[in-house]
């Protein structure tokens, strides 16, 4: 049971073709639990935050079946930019 990690960032980078992604398994390595950041140009103007998760699960619908919890943090170019450090 659950998603190998480079398989989950494939898909992802695939379907929602993020300018910046980070996957972490949080399961010690068995796929069953991720902790996800994705920077994507596709959630712009999509809102409220619940539309985006919903377009992560579309995105990786095959892929949920094997995975038990998925904690996500989706946001655009826009909202990553000024998150960072100057």
């Amino acid at each position: 049971m659950g998603v190998p990690k480079e398989e989950l960032e494939k898909k992802l980078r695939s379907e929602l073709d993020p300018a910046h992604l980070e996957v972490d398994d949080q399961s010690d390595g068995c796929g069953a639990k991720y902790q996800v950041l994705i920077v994507s140009q596709k959630f712009d103007g999509v809102k409220p935050t619940i539309k985006r998760h919903r377009m992560v699960h579309g995105a990786i619908e095959e892929e949920m079946k094997s995975i038990h919890a998925i904690q996500l943090k989706t946001m655009t170019p826009e909202e990553w930019e000024k998150l960072k450090p100057s």
